[in-house]
């Protein structure tokens, strides 16, 4: 395992490719901390979150961490716009609304509603039961 810090923080105004230099940010800070069995999931659910700034924040700032966690990553967004985001009306084949959806689905941990969304994605090397974690 290389020297990875146990932490990644940034803050961005979220732009058309963000989502995908972010997934290559994410990607590289779990391999490089022998976490590869995650990243397919906690990429899919950080493109969800970050989708949700692109979409529903003005200005598209937003920070991003990255923590590592025993046996997984905990990834958390958050913005600063003072308004609380509305819950998603749409019909079963509509184009948007599926995104926090989709977080569940593919995260073991997900965590949070409004100005902070964050989830947790766990390795098979499991080595701590969750409960034994200490909260956000």
């Amino acid at each position: 395992m290389a020297d990875i810090r146990s932490e990644y923080h940034a803050e961005f105004a979220m732009g058309e490719h963000s989502a995908r230099h972010l997934r290559r940010i994410l990607r590289l800070y779990l391999v490089g901390a022998g976490l590869a069995d995650v990243t397919d999931a906690a990429e899919l659910a950080l493109t969800e979150l970050v989708a949700n700034v692109v979409r529903h924040v003005p200005g598209r700032r937003c920070r991003i961490c990255f923590l590592l966690r025993l046996g997984g990553v905990r990834v958390k967004v958050a913005d600063g716009c003072p308004e609380l985001p509305a819950p998603a009306v749409g019909g079963g084949l509509g184009e948007s609304g599926r995104g926090l959806v989709i977080v569940d689905a593919v995260t073991d941990r997900p965590y949070g509603r409004g100005k902070t969304v964050w989830f947790e994605r766990l390795g098979r090397r499991r080595t701590v039961p969750v409960e034994a974690e200490a909260g956000p």
